[in-house]
């Protein structure tokens, strides 16, 4: 991709970044600190990698992507409303009585959605489960995941991942957001992580490093994926900021799971580039 196509992911993500402080803003509700964090590598799947159809969510032709760490879906709501899957007024009634988005993605309620999620582990079960079932068929669709790195305490996680690289699924890519803190604190002190990549590789998965926020390392690496020969599932360990783009959020594990007040919001835009 050209410096023009990067920047112009970049400005969705700073979109992507708004949306997500407005509609946790209007709910007084959600997890800003994820959602934020993840921005960057929701705008390059959406608008770079991912083949979809919005007016046709259920086509055969689609890939997959699946939300496993489900509490950040302000990010995927704010990322598919731009894509044209529904209307982006509709970000506002976020964990309203009714509204279609709730506060963790329901697929029996938004068309777009693949799984209903919020149980974290389940993720990439899921997606081993399809991108299984895509290869028996000889089909040529890819299945991304996204998982944060707290959730990686889950064993469930490292038994989909055993799975994966023993049925060769090289049509799976998962990509873990590791901003290195969870709901309790610093990941490394709840329950330490590292040697994260040396970990994966162990499980059999070819892993690619890069920095979470930077377009151009995230559609090289997408498109590594999607041009890889061989057999083995990839995973794409990214190191971002909790919070990313708004300074009295960044690295704090108080904003996992909690709503800015109406002067929070006007701050939080502001430093996004928007007044209000």
């Amino acid at each position: 991709m050209d410096s023009a196509g990067i920047l112009k992911l970049q400005h969705i993500a700073q979109e992507l970044r708004r949306d997500i402080v407005r509609m946790i803003g209007a709910a007084g509700s959600g997890h800003p600190g994820g959602s934020l964090s993840a921005a960057d590598l929701v705008s390059a799947l959406y608008f770079h990698a991912l083949v979809f159809d919005p007016k046709n969510p259920d086509w055969s032709g689609r890939d997959y992507f699946f939300l496993s760490k489900g509490h950040v879906c302000p990010v995927q709501y704010a990322a598919m409303a731009r894509a044209g899957f529904f209307p982006r007024e509709e970000l506002l009634t976020l964990r309203r009585m009714g509204s279609r988005l709730q506060g963790h993605p329901d697929m029996r309620k938004l068309p777009g959605i693949e799984v209903s999620a919020g149980s974290l582990g389940q993720g990439l079960s899921v997606s081993v489960g399809v991108a299984a079932g895509l290869r028996m068929d000889g089909l040529p669709n890819k299945v991304y995941c996204l998982l944060g790195d707290g959730e990686l305490d889950e064993g469930q996680v490292w038994e989909a991942a055993m799975s994966a690289a023993h049925y060769n699924l090289s049509n799976l890519c998962a990509l873990v957001d590791r901003n290195g803190l969870q709901i309790d604190g610093p990941t490394g002190e709840v329950m330490e992580l590292e040697p994260l990549a040396d970990k994966w590789r162990a499980f059999g998965w070819r892993v690619i490093e890069l920095d979470g926020h930077d377009l151009g390392q995230i559609v090289n690496a997408l498109d590594e994926f999607k041009s890889f020969s061989g057999n083995q599932p990839t995973v794409l360990i990214a190191r971002t900021v909790k919070g990313k783009g708004v300074s009295f959020m960044e690295n704090k594990a108080d904003w996992h799971g909690k709503a800015p007040g109406a002067e929070e919001v006007r701050r939080a835009l502001a430093e996004l580039g928007c007044p209000s």
